[in-house]
């Protein structure tokens, strides 16, 4: 028995008879043109509905200079780093954003060499109709790449040293100030800090936010180390101020997975928290229940820094001039502090 003929696949000049409008309106209203009336664009959507009509993509793409696809860039060359908690509450965001628009994301690492060259290949050639940009360091070379694509750019956090037309970032400086209050309103006045890469806008702002607190409080910071982040890093940064200030009573970390290390580090030296030493993280990730004790910690809304970098993205590339956004913070005390 010979095999069925594959079926044929609707065409634009079809889906405009049944329409009833012309082929150009048909195209159009299928690309979301402005100056289309509701009428025709209507009719197209129920004319592609009946007849299963799936637009050429490559072909919209020539008409309307576009490609359907955004990137989300990180500064960093560990494909690891997309399994981290906070980087998958980002994409998770992001997704949500797109999920009711045409556009696809696209995942880039970019911090070595080899990285850069394909990102600056994939702006040079138009492959993506804009990016959102994060993790990045001072003077990153990923900025100046970047600017000189000319595509819609938004970052997730102000890079250190440079004001970006749009951003989305959290209230770093603030929370850390709320930490590092919670600690000096529980009679610490030992308090050693563990900042993040201090190389990074949210390094550097968290630890500011330290300062301040303590400046304000009449207090000296007791002890500095600084991490990457991840929890080998804090439990790292741990051992050294033990080392330095063995006398402190509490710490703020920067970070959670940060944090959650040295916790450990504490655990394994003896230190009992919060009764010796009280600890408070960032980001309340869900490592912030697991550790023992439950991690006291600021809130940022990681999904939301996510989803609005991509509504905001999504807003420039059609033409709109939305303003960067400051997400608010806020502190959930658990039992280390």
């Amino acid at each position: 028995m010979a095999a069925a003929a594959p079926r044929r696949q609707p065409t634009l000049d079809e889906v405009a008879e049944r329409a009833g409008v012309s082929r150009s309106a048909a195209s159009r209203a299928i690309n979301k043109a402005p100056h289309v009336s509701r009428a025709t664009r209507d009719a197209v959507e129920t004319a592609v509905r009946e007849l299963g009509y799936l637009p050429n993509r490559t072909a919209r793409a020539l008409a309307t200079r576009q490609t359907g696809i955004v990137a989300l860039a990180v500064s960093h060359d560990d494909p690891e780093l997309f399994a981290d908690p906070f980087y998958a509450q980002v994409i998770v965001g992001v997704s949500a954003a797109l999920e009711d628009t045409d556009l696809h994301l696209l995942l880039c690492l970019a911090s070595s060499g080899r990285g850069r060259s394909r990102l600056l290949n994939l702006l040079q050639t138009r492959g993506v109709d804009g990016i959102m940009l994060m993790a990045l360091h001072g003077d990153d070379p990923l900025t100046h790449i970047v600017d000189r694509a000319g595509l819609p750019v938004v970052h997730g956090g102000r890079p250190l040293r440079t004001e970006p037309r749009w951003y989305v970032d959290s209230d770093n400086a603030g929370g850390a100030r709320l930490a590092t209050e919670h600690l000096i309103g529980l009679g610490r006045t030992r308090i050693a800090t563990i900042t993040g890469q201090l190389l990074t806008d949210v390094g550097d702002a968290r630890h500011r936010g330290y300062r301040e607190a303590m400046a304000m409080a009449g207090l000296t910071p007791h002890g500095t180390a600084e991490g990457d982040f991840t929890e080998a890093g804090g439990a790292a940064a741990m051992r050294s101020l033990l080392d330095r200030h063995p006398d402190l009573d509490a710490v703020f970390a920067a970070s959670d997975n940060m944090a959650a290390g040295a916790l450990r580090v504490l655990s394994g030296a003896g230190r009992s928290v919060p009764a010796e030493v009280a600890v408070v993280g960032f980001d309340d990730l869900g490592i912030a229940t697991r550790t023992d004790p439950p991690l006291t910690t600021v809130h940022q809304s990681i999904q939301a820094l996510g989803r609005e970098m991509a509504r905001v993205l999504v807003a420039v590339i059609a033409g709109q001039e939305p303003t960067s956004i400051i997400l608010p913070t806020r502190l959930v005390r658990r039992g280390s502090a």
